[in-house]
């Protein structure tokens, strides 16, 4: 599973982060970033749950590991 932030749509409400920090942080900037390339699976249901719960629907994810 790979998850990508949308820059243009992220408000850096961070609920993300505090859902999962293991693979997401605010950057600098204030804005989420992704740490990793690949979801470890261990951490697949947090990150649907910061989909499902980002207020700017800034987040999303693909099975497809070539996207």
């Amino acid at each position: 599973m790979k998850v990508r932030i949308d820059n243009d749509l992220c408000a850096g409400f961070g609920i993300c982060v505090g859902i999962c920090p293991e693979v997401f942080e605010l950057h600098e900037d204030g804005y989420s970033t992704v740490l990793v390339d690949e979801v470890p699976p261990e951490f697949e249901d947090l990150v649907g749950r910061a989909v499902s719960q980002c207020p700017a629907q800034a987040i999303s994810i693909s099975e497809d590991s070539s996207d």
